[in-house]
C-alpha cells in the first residue's frame, strides 16, 4: 500500500472514519480487495483465473441454492462472480465474497504458491485487505479464517487478537473453535447464540486448565464450579475472585433465561432482545478473562 499524497492530507486534516461501520461496502473497497486477490495468483494465467474463481463461484452457488450469481449468460466464472460481487447490495453476501477470497489465500494459494505466483507473498494480501477495511474505517478483520466484526482498534488489538492467538494452542481447539462461533453470531446479529458460546468458550478454557493441571473436575461442571476449582487450586488470586463472579454472573443469567424462554418452554408473549451493547460487553470481557487464565495457567 502506497500512502499517497491525498491520503496523508486527509490524515492531517482529521478527515479519516473515527468511527466503523458495517454495511456500506463501497466500490472502491470491493476494487481494492479485488486487487489484494489477483495479486495473489498469477491474473497471465488464463486457466488459473478460471479455476479460481470457478471454486469461490461454485460454494456461493451452492450456499445459496443458484445456478448463477448475476448472469444467467454467463461464459466465464470471473464475469459471473464480479458482476455480483460488485453489483449485490446484501452486505452480509458481499462479506461471504470476501471471506472465500481470504480463505484462498489463506489456504489454498499459501500451501501451494508455487502453483499460483512466483513473485507475491499471498500474506501480504491477506494484510492489505484488512488494511483496506480500516483505511475505509469499515469493522471487519480476517482473523483465524474468517471474517470477524470489530468495534474498536484497541480492543481488536488488545483483546480480540491476543485471545485468538492464545486459543490457537491445540489444546485449546474446542475453545477456539467456541470463540470464533461467537464473533460469527455477532457479526451476523445473533446476539443470544454469541452469548450462549461465550461461555461455552470460557467453560472450555476452564476445563482445558483443569485437565492439564490434572485438577479433579466433572466434564458437566459449570463455570461457577470450575471457577471453584482454579480458586481452590490458587490459579487466580483471591483479590481477583468478584471480578470472576460477575462473568460468570453475567454470562450464566442471560443465557438461563433465553433457553427457559425460547427453548423448552417456548417465548411466549414476551419478545426477548439482547442488544448489541451487552453482547460486545460479553465477548470483550470473555476474551479478557481468557487471556488472563491462560496466561496465568503457564499451558504452553
Amino acid at each position: 500500500m502506497i500512502n499517497l499524497f491525498s491520503k496523508r492530507q486527509k490524515k492531517l486534516r482529521g478527515e479519516v472514519p473515527e468511527v466503523y461501520t458495517y454495511d456500506d461496502l463501497n466500490d472502491n473497497l470491493r476494487t481494492q480487495i479485488i486487487y489484494a486477490f489477483n495479486d495473489a495468483f498469477d491474473k497471465n494465467n488464463g486457466k488459473k483465473v478460471r479455476d479460481v474463481y470457478e471454486e469461490i463461484r461454485k460454494i456461493l452457488l451452492r450456499e445459496y441454492g443458484l445456478l448463477f450469481l448475476a448472469n444467467n449468460q454467463y461464459d466465464d466464472p470471473e464475469d459471473d462472480f464480479l458482476k455480483f460481487y460488485f453489483k449485490e447490495d446484501d452486505f452480509e453476501k458481499v462479506i461471504d465474497a470476501i471471506e472465500l477470497i481470504c480463505k484462498f489465500i489463506d489456504y489454498k494459494i499459501k500451501k501451494n504458491p508455487w502453483d499460483y505466483s512466483q513473485r507475491f507473498n499471498p500474506d501480504q494480501a491477506l494484510i492489505e485487505i484488512n488494511e483496506r477495511f480500516k483505511e475505509h474505517g469499515i469493522g471487519y478483520s480476517y482473523e483465524n479464517g474468517e471474517i470477524i466484526r470489530i468495534d474498536s482498534t484497541f480492543v481488536h488489538s488488545e483483546i480480540t487478537k491476543p485471545t485468538i492467538a492464545l486459543l490457537w494452542n491445540e489444546k485449546f481447539s474446542g475453545a477456539n473453535e467456541e470463540y470464533m462461533k461467537a464473533h460469527d453470531h455477532y457479526l451476523h446479529g445473533r446476539n443470544k447464540e454469541c452469548l450462549n458460546d461465550c461461555l461455552k468458550s470460557f467453560e472450555s478454557v476452564l476445563k482445558t486448565i483443569c485437565k492439564e493441571k490434572k485438577w479433579q473436575f466433572n466434564q458437566s461442571d459449570t463455570s461457577k464450579k470450575l471457577i471453584k476449582i482454579c480458586f481452590e487450586n490458587e490459579l487466580v488470586p483471591s483479590f481477583t475472585q468478584n471480578q470472576f463472579t460477575s462473568l460468570q454472573n453475567l454470562l450464566e443469567s442471560g443465557i438461563p433465561t433465553i433457553r427457559n424462554k425460547l427453548g423448552g418452554h417456548g417465548q411466549g408473549t414476551e419478545k426477548i432482545t439482547v442488544d448489541d451493547i451487552m453482547t460486545r460487553y460479553a465477548l470483550n470481557l470473555t476474551g479478557s478473562n481468557i487471556i488472563f487464565l491462560i496466561n496465568q495457567s503457564n499451558i504452553q
